[in-house]
């Protein structure tokens, strides 16, 4: 599939600004940021530090070096770290366990609307239940690229933009493809001060 360029282009403040009132309206946090480095002080500012923090699969986390801060800081309990010590044949329900129910979850998404809702493709799947519901805290990290219409577009968006390049990704990493297995629609948070997404004035991830 030839790549749709337009779901590559920043949104402009107003934009953002809009995005952020109505994901306010939704029960979720936002703030707009200039660029990653002021997104990783974000970061910091939120999560208390000895906190339990699991960092899931994103370029836009990777792109920023917030992976490495969160992980090999020592200033939090790196879920992940933990899990790569653990027998996948042996634990592999403590280590889903772990991955599903941290005490915060950092990532990204694939879409955010003008109308405040959240759209998150995976492959497998192992990064949603945390962002649904499990974790304690969520906080997404992400680009002005993102921003999209309304859900319809935002679905769009996935198939025309995010996925080649994360197809294109997985076989220069991994010799396969990958897939648009599982989406999670986030339109509202109910719990109060659990969820929050950071803007960033760049392009970041897919």
């Amino acid at each position: 599939m030839q790549l749709n360029e337009k779901f590559g282009r920043l949104a402009d403040h107003a934009t953002l600004e809009r995005a952020a009132v109505a994901l306010e309206k939704n029960g979720i946090a936002a703030v707009i940021v200039e660029d990653g480095e002021a997104a990783k002080k974000k970061v910091r500012e939120i999560i208390p530090e000895g906190a339990e923090v699991m960092t899931m699969s994103s370029m836009t986390l990777e792109a920023i070096g917030l992976v490495q801060e969160l992980n090999e800081s020592g200033r939090y309990q790196s879920a992940k770290a933990k899990l790569m010590t653990m027998d996948p044949k042996t634990q592999g329900l403590e280590m889903r366990r772990l991955g599903a129910a941290p005490e915060w979850a950092v990532g990204s998404v694939h879409a955010v609307t003008e109308e405040g809702t959240l759209l998150v493709a995976s492959n497998t799947g192992s990064q949603l239940p945390a962002y649904a519901y499990a974790a304690g805290h969520v906080i997404w990290v992400v680009g002005a690229q993102k921003v999209v219409k309304d859900t319809e577009e935002g679905l769009r968006r996935i198939d025309e933009y995010s996925f080649p390049l994360e197809d294109e990704r997985a076989q220069k990493a991994y010799g396969v493809h990958s897939f648009v297995s599982k989406i999670l629609i986030l339109n509202r948070e109910i719990a109060k001060r659990r969820a929050t997404v950071i803007f960033v004035k760049e392009k970041l991830g897919f």
